[in-house]
């Protein structure tokens, strides 16, 4: 390999190394501002990937004559306003406090300001040095390159859950990040003048009149491809992180198997087989369409991964092997094709990211992207043999039937569907033998977040993980025991859901609730009867419990309940160092922190019991047993407390049990968090 090869090899992957380096970097330091929410990293992908298409845009317009000076001092120039901004960045923290209101806005606006240009620049790169390279060994597309590309955004990804998210914190890998681009700022200026230098006229002039231009037909499937592809990792990474949590992780395990088949398309094109990937897609696509039918049932999540992952493997090489087998044979179509696969993939994450929540009162997502799937590989293999026409139309037509079965099955037993940024909630209702009394759930996605019994006596039992035996049961019923009743108790409860620890509320109580999503507490108020059949004086703070909070003066709440999910956990700002200050600020003198760790696959507790010990406090953990005939489940709940006469009660001691610790286990500040040392896809619940 040449020097100069070299030097392009380098550029390239070093910027897809960094742009997919700031993708989690910078998602992540959104989630607290919109309370953990999984949608917010399907907004940035929505962003990510229309920055993409701007930045091939704005190689394509570079590159429609040739390297002028005037075009090469624009480029320059805007690399070096990339590195002021870039570094202003890693060295300051936006206030976004107040985005709440209008998230996608928020996060639009912040991802500009923080990371817009230089992931314009960084996204131009690899069209942008292709064409240069071409120019400089006589009109030869090098489409290697992004297969390069998509190694070096792969490599990024592999490394940022394992070894920067752990060890190092937000600010740091800010800096580390400026730094690096500098140095890619450097290579794009010294090929720069390369490319000046070689004196090439413009790409259109280097085709040679005997390669015939691109179809139509084939540039739309340019562009259909790559949305079918985009499609699928939108769906299949939102349905990982709302029914387990919006983590790094699991953001990065779809995106890495999307990069892995662009990276097989493009580099090792003769190892696709169109007739073996088209059997087994269809086998998928029917396996995972029959899961989807059974509306109230889920695949074990560990299974439910894996499945998820190899259907999107083998939709995305698909999509992209195809792609790339229709890739144009003229140099001055390369940036239109690369422009069109961005184009593709902005609007595959546009329309599962903004435009599904608004146009979908429930969450079709997954069923869509299969059915767009089966019509895409209809348009493919059409002038193949009529068995593929024939399974292919089947396919299609059975996939819009299943997309219609969900929407009747989930409006069947629904008594009210929503839904919005903060996801898809679903109120349903069935009838219990013998009375046929009613029973309402109220469901986030798949993830509970209320039951209550209309049977007669029944309605203000509190149910599923608030049981009187539960740990916020204990809390709530003990914690103010020498205390003359007509003093009533002071509780915080962060997470509304269908409001069931109203039900602990007497007349001379306050209960104050904080609630990000607007959707919730009219479901709350008019379809459960807690909160309108609770005696106490109740009111509500809407926002992120963390902001509103800090804004607030001391509540001195004798408990203060964070219930709060974003798929199957607490997100993770709720639990830093900083945050258990703020609650420490609103409790009352020995009042009682109580988290609920309930979930399947991140174990909490430990975590908890760290940031307990660190700010002085002691923990225990509640794990109380289900108990059918009264609506309750099995319960997990760390209580926190400075008050050990609380844990040395005899109805406590027995079941306040000291927290396992991790070793090794860091404790979580704003500044750092890492969720991978607590992560358990087994199962532990």
């Amino acid at each position: 390999m040449t020097s100069s090869r070299l030097l392009y090899c380098s550029a390239v992957f070093l910027s897809a190394f960094l742009l997919f380096l700031v993708e989690p970097m910078a998602a992540k330091q959104l989630l607290p501002v919109l309370g953990g929410s999984s949608a917010v990293w399907l907004t940035c992908l929505v962003f990510f990937q229309l920055t993409l298409l701007l930045g091939y845009l704005y190689a394509h317009w570079l590159n429609r004559s040739a390297f002028t000076l005037r075009r090469q001092s624009l480029h320059l120039a805007l690399l070096a306003l990339a590195i002021v901004l870039s570094v202003i960045a890693s060295l300051f923290h936006l206030n976004l406090s107040h985005g709440t209101t209008h998230p996608v806005t928020t996060i639009f606006v912040t991802l500009t300001v923080t990371i817009g240009l230089p992931f314009l620049l960084l996204g131009s790169t690899s069209p942008l040095l292709q064409v240069w390279l071409s120019r400089s060994e006589e009109g030869k597309v090098w489409y290697r390159l992004f297969a390069l590309s998509n190694a070096g955004s792969l490599l990024a990804l592999v490394v940022y859950p394992t070894l920067v998210e752990p060890h190092l914190s937000l600010k740091l890998q800010r800096i580390l990040w400026s730094l690096s681009f500098v140095v890619y700022a450097i290579l794009c200026a010294i090929l720069s003048r390369q490319a000046r230098s070689t004196g090439q006229p413009g790409i259109a002039q280097q085709q040679s009149p005997d390669t015939p231009p691109s179809s139509t037909a084939k540039k739309w499937l340019w562009f259909l491809l790559p949305m079918g592809a985009a499609m699928q990792l939108s769906a299949v990474t939102s349905h990982l992180t709302v029914n387990i949590a919006a983590i790094p992780l699991l953001w990065i395990l779809p995106l890495a198997v999307y990069l892995l088949t662009f990276i097989l398309a493009f580099e090792f094109p003769t190892l696709y087989r169109r007739a073996v990937i088209v059997r087994l897609l269809v086998l998928m696509l029917a396996s995972l369409g029959y899961a989807l039918s059974k509306i109230d049932t889920d695949l074990p999540i560990g299974i439910g991964i894996l499945f998820f992952l190899v259907e999107l493997f083998l939709a995305c090489l698909f999509c992209h092997a195809e792609a790339y087998a229709l890739r144009p044979r003229r140099v001055s179509e390369t940036t239109l094709f690369y422009l069109l696969i961005a184009a593709g993939g902005a609007a595959g994450t546009f329309f599962i990211g903004i435009a599904s929540p608004l146009l979908f009162t429930a969450n079709y997502d997954i069923a869509i992207s299969f059915l767009t799937i089966a019509v895409l590989a209809l348009l493919v293999t059409w002038s193949d043999e009529w068995g593929q026409r024939l399974l292919w139309s089947t396919g299609s037509a059975l996939l819009l039937a299943l997309v219609i079965l969900l929407h009747t099955a989930n409006a069947r037993e629904a008594l009210v569907q929503v839904r919005n940024f903060y996801g898809a909630l679903r109120v349903k209702q069935s009838f219990t033998p013998p009375q046929n009394a009613p029973v309402r759930m109220l469901l986030n996605g798949a993830i509970q977040h209320g039951t209550q019994l209309f049977a007669p006596g029944k309605s203000k039992i509190p149910t599923t993980y608030y049981a009187e035996d539960s740990g916020v049961g204990l809390a709530l019923l003990h914690c103010c025991e020498d205390r003359p009743r007509n003093i009533g108790r002071n509780i915080g409860v962060i997470g509304l859901g269908a409001g069931t620890l109203a039900a602990y509320g007497t007349p001379a109580d306050r209960i104050r609730f904080y609630e990000i999503n607007p959707l919730v507490r009219p479901i709350a108020e008019n379809l459960f009867t807690y909160l309108r059949n609770s005696p106490a004086q109740i009111t509500f703070a809407e926002g992120d419990a963390r902001a509103s909070l800090t804004q607030e003066a001391p509540q001195h709440f004798d408990v203060l309940v964070v219930d709060a999910f974003s798929g199957d956990a607490i997100p993770l700002h709720l639990l830093t160092t900083e945050a258990i200050a703020l609650y420490r600020r609103h409790l009352a003198a020995n009042g009682i922190l109580a988290f609920h760790v309930s979930n399947q696959y991140v174990d909490l507790a430990p975590e908890i019991a760290r940031l307990a010990d660190s700010a002085g406090m002691m923990a225990r953990t509640v794990d109380s047993p289900s108990t059918e005939s009264r609506g309750a489940y099995r319960a997990v709940w760390v209580l926190v407390s400075t008050n050990a006469d609380f844990f040395n009660r005899p109805d406590i001691v027995s079941l306040a049990l000291p927290v396992p610790a991790i070793p090794g286990l860091r404790t979580w500040t704003d500044d750092y968090s890492s969720l991978l040392p607590v992560l358990q896809l087994t199962g532990h619940y």
